[in-house]
């Protein structure tokens, strides 16, 4: 079905639209789109016009060729926009456009993939249905809907749609994946084994449409900061392509002038009366602020249970008065020996004069491996190392005589009156203690339910009503970011350090130190008088 007429380029005269370069593959691409009828949404029933951005998308994919094969170079590409910004539609476009339309190649294998089954179902289920209501579609393509493929009547190709809970194996290679939501992945098992398959297929090509993943650690932010660097000619790679729409972490959320740099689809295919309601809700309910900064702002923000979002974190980040740890006053500590080959955290907390918790970390970390963790954990450690916020110990482990050292030192110069601490390894540093004669006023705290959700609760509370002071400290951000909620059937919350993306022991040391200043000021019950 030719669209290269002459009826179909006097279109583009009345559209607000990027027009095709006719002499590009991008053009064939984008007059496919422009035949089709959209299926669902919004624009149900009416002629698919695709958007600016998305043109500029599809322009960069396809027509970067091979000046001598004329082949395509880009062999993968990354598209990340806030949600509801069209992308269902755009990859159902692409994917139709690899069975049927001007990308089609004989025999392919065409996979949309995604995490869960529901969201593989949601993208066949748009797949499908613009088949059906474009007829010319329908005639040259089957739908089998009992195992989520259309088959090209012609020659046998096919379009699947597969996800993760599936288990899906591949021993056929693949010419064109679209994964849906990569965001959503808890590994790249499915991602590797789809680049795999791709690997024997000329010009074989995946696409990722997604939102941001909540970590830097996610194969997803790998993805994006890579493109990232090859955007800014950091890394020379032609056959990756990456556009990333977000607003910065920096800029305030209720500022609508900053919405369309990750919603391109603005006042279009996101309604933006429905995302003025849902900023001022995360305004007036804290506990929504992470999940408008990941959809609707596209920013690298946790959505599942964060602890504390990062504008209630930022309250704290004014200077903390060192003064006040040693001028006699009452100072509490948590400590965190985690690993001796990951973080090991120590944090003092003392209340200022105007009722303000203010918080001094230390961290140690082994100095042999401290880079090649810092690489693997996307962490400036190195940096850190330099500013003093982290302690590099000599050796690949870290050594508690160190530790034992620094906690004489605070034992010495600080009023240190409790040392929450982890029993995890603790009979090694106090052998340490014991070597230098040092006796620490240390405390139990079990890192489960029962102890841990008191501790959380009087954080909480304190960084809500802006008491904690934190001076911003990089490390102790980062451990935050990262840290996640887990709850148990009663209600009561720990930092759950199995489903967080990086360290949190940093943070997990100074939840402690609010806890034992909270069990150290909390008036006991008095039995006697209750019997009475």
């Amino acid at each position: 079905m030719s669209l290269q007429d002459a009826g179909q380029r006097d279109l583009y005269a009345q559209l607000d639209v990027p027009k095709p370069d006719w002499g590009k593959p991008s053009g064939a691409i984008i007059a496919f789109a422009h035949a089709l009828v959209v299926p669902a949404g919004q624009h149900i029933n009416t002629p698919l016009r695709l958007r600016p951005f998305q043109i500029k998308w599809i322009r960069a994919v396809y027509n970067s060729l091979d000046p001598q094969t004329k082949k395509r170079l880009v062999k993968q590409a990354v598209l990340s926009v806030a949600r509801r910004n069209g992308k269902t539609l755009l990859a159902s476009v692409v994917l139709l456009a690899h069975l049927i339309g001007p990308c089609k190649r004989p025999n392919a294998t065409i996979v949309s993939a995604a995490t869960t089954r529901a969201q593989a179902a949601l993208v066949f289920r748009f797949v499908q249905d613009m088949v059906k209501v474009n007829p010319w579609l329908l005639k040259r393509l089957r739908i089998i809907d009992s195992v989520k493929r259309i088959v090209h009547r012609g020659d046998g190709s096919y379009y699947a749609a597969i996800s993760a809970e599936a288990g899906a194996q591949f021993g056929m290679g693949l010419d064109f994946v679209v994964y849906d939501e990569l965001a959503q992945a808890k590994n790249r098992s499915l991602y590797d084994a789809l680049m795999t398959s791709l690997g024997s297929q000329p010009e074989a090509l995946m696409m990722i449409i997604s939102t941001q993943a909540p970590a830097d650690q996610h194969i997803l932010s790998e993805l994006i900061d890579y493109g990232e660097r090859v955007n800014q000619g950091i890394i020379a790679d032609p056959a990756f392509v990456s556009h990333l729409y977000t607003v910065p972490v920096e800029a305030d959320i209720t500022d609508e002038t900053q919405w369309p740099k990750a919603n391109p689809g603005l006042g279009d295919y996101r309604d933006l009366s429905e995302m003025r309601t849902a900023v001022q809700r995360a305004v007036s309910v804290p506990s929504l602020e992470s999940s408008v900064r990941v959809f609707y702002l596209n920013q690298r923000t946790r959505s599942d249970s964060p602890y504390l979002s990062p504008t209630v974190y930022d309250l704290g980040a004014g200077p903390i008065d060192p003064g006040i740890f040693f001028d006699g006053r009452k100072v509490y500590g948590g400590l965190d020996l985690s690993a001796r080959t990951d973080l090991t955290a120590f944090v003092v907390a003392a209340e200022a004069d105007d009722g303000t918790v203010h918080l001094m970390p230390y961290a140690w970390t082994p100095s042999d491996t401290a880079l090649q963790r810092g690489t693997h954990d996307r962490a400036p450690y190195d940096a850190w190392i330099k500013a003093g916020y982290l302690l590099a110990v000599p050796g690949t482990a870290i050594d508690y005589a160190f530790v034992a050292q620094t906690l004489a030192e605070v034992a010495t110069s600080m009023n240190l009156v409790r040392l929450n601490y982890d029993r995890w390894r603790i009979d090694i540093l106090r052998q340490e203690l014991a070597k230098i004669g040092v006796v620490l006023p240390l405390e139990p705290m079990g890192q489960g339910f029962k102890d841990m959700s008191p501790a959380i609760e009087s954080f909480e509370e304190l960084a809500l009503a802006g008491r904690i002071r934190h001076g911003a400290q990089p490390l102790l951000r980062w451990c935050f970011a990262n840290a996640v909620i887990a709850r148990d059937p009663a209600g009561n919350r720990k930092l759950d350090k199995s489903k967080a993306y990086g360290r949190i022991d940093v943070a997990q040391a100074a939840v402690m130190a609010v806890g034992a200043m909270k069990a150290s000021t909390t008036a006991p019950v008095d039995i006697a008088a209750m019997i009475a």
